[in-house]
């Protein structure tokens, strides 16, 4: 026993994830580390990180976080709400004035769209929260969806200002305040963040987040020296069956720097980068002496935002994004938060916040236990396969005390 911990239980996630995933040919590889009482108990690299070349996973493989950025944008910007800097009640066009006309679609299915006003403006505490009424093009087949596709986060727009500028020009999915959608909300929160701190975004969160905790590979782009690591990204072949290769890291996009850096979306990360992240959350905001966020403002930030206590389920429009339901699962500002492990249906603990990526990727922190789960591989869409909730269920049937 380690930390708590059966050791043989633990291995037993290694197995199921050769057997089931790897071996059947589902991933190519995966990474599961599992932290208990500030203690690393499990960190096990499996199959490859790169199926053409043959690339043995290792433990400081380099992977698309995608959402997981959230979190890590989240708490950038709550960094200056501790400092004075805004109030989460602020309107939004406070401090990006291209929405401050902000309208609510009403009809229509190609601009110019029938809109009304909004109830009330949007503020910064929509954006974190996802009550912002925004949307993702990729959600469904709306027609704000769809209008989102010609403003996206990672390109063409030139910059982050440019960017906000195009999406504002669209009409909200629902009034701010009043329904519950993931979106690129955290997208403008970064931008707020590039605003109100007067520096531009990806410098910001290296100086005042990566450095600080020691998070040295954790940026929007993969250098050169590190392209060795960086894993190749997968998509189920519906033809052949398995998978095929979506992403190439020798010519991905992500080893050039981006224009618009996208906080809800666009950095990379190893599995021990990002434990450090969780930790620093599981210890009140700070790790190895150094502070990055007070006790309290992480308390407000893993409470349920959702009125009356609502979860996702209750509150969300149609649209999938993941694998499950959210039901019995609240949300905070930046994460997702366990408030009833019985309608959620796992075993699980109340007050555990966490989040996925798009490629597969999941994290959880859960106080009660003082336990992180990472887990880290490189498959699209992440609803392909419900390996997040069955490693999960895995990890907490390995405690022993």
């Amino acid at each position: 026993m380690t930390a708590g911990m059966s050791v043989e239980r633990l291995k037993r996630l290694d197995s199921f994830l050769t057997e089931n995933y790897i071996d059947a040919g589902r991933i190519p590889g995966a990474l599961m580390l599992v932290a208990r009482h500030g203690e690393i108990v499990h960190c096990s690299p499996l199959g490859n990180m790169d199926a053409e070349r043959a690339k043995p996973t290792r433990e400081d493989t380099i992977y698309r976080i995608y959402s997981m950025s959230k979190p890590i944008t989240s708490v950038g910007l709550m960094m200056l709400f501790e400092e004075g800097r805004f109030h989460l009640n602020d309107p939004v066009h406070e401090f990006l004035p291209e929405w401050k006309d902000a309208e609510v679609w009403v009809s229509g299915d190609a601009s110019p769209f029938e809109t009304r006003p909004v109830d009330r403006a949007m503020t910064i505490g929509n954006l974190l929260s996802h009550q912002a009424g925004l949307t993702y093009g990729f959600m469904d087949d709306h027609p704000i969806d769809r209008a989102y596709e010609n403003v996206p986060p990672y390109s063409g727009a030139g910059s982050l200002a440019k960017w906000s500028a195009s999406l504002a020009q669209i009409p909200l999915f629902y009034s701010p305040g009043t329904a519950w959608r993931y979106s690129v909300a955290t997208d403008l929160c970064g931008y707020l963040t590039e605003v109100i701190s007067g520096k531009p975004f990806g410098e910001y969160l290296e100086e005042r987040i990566f450095e600080p905790l020691g998070m040295t590979d954790t940026a929007f782009n993969v250098p050169d020296a590190k392209i060795d690591r960086f894993a190749a990204c997968y998509e189920p072949d519906a033809e052949k069956g398995g998978y095929r290769l979506q992403d190439d890291p020798e010519t991905s996009d992500f080893r050039a720097v981006p224009t618009v850096p996208s906080g809800g979306g666009g950095l990379l990360s190893t599995a021990g980068d990002y434990v450090r992240f969780c930790q620093m959350l599981l210890n009140g905001g700070a790790l190895d002496g150094v502070r990055i966020l007070g006790r309290k403002t992480l308390d407000l930030m893993t409470s349920n935002h959702l009125p009356d206590g609502a979860s996702i389920l209750d509150r969300g429009f149609a649209g999938a994004f993941s694998e499950v339901s959210y039901g019995g699962v609240g949300f905070g500002l930046g994460f997702a938060v366990l408030q009833d492990p019985v309608k959620y249906q796992i075993n699980g603990s109340t007050g555990t916040f966490s989040w996925g990526g798009a490629a597969s990727t999941a994290f959880w922190v859960d106080p009660t236990e003082d336990l992180i789960g990472v887990f880290m591989t490189q498959l699209l869409p992440s609803d392909t396969y419900p390996v997040r909730q069955e490693i999960q269920a895995m990890v907490y049937a390995s405690l022993e005390d």
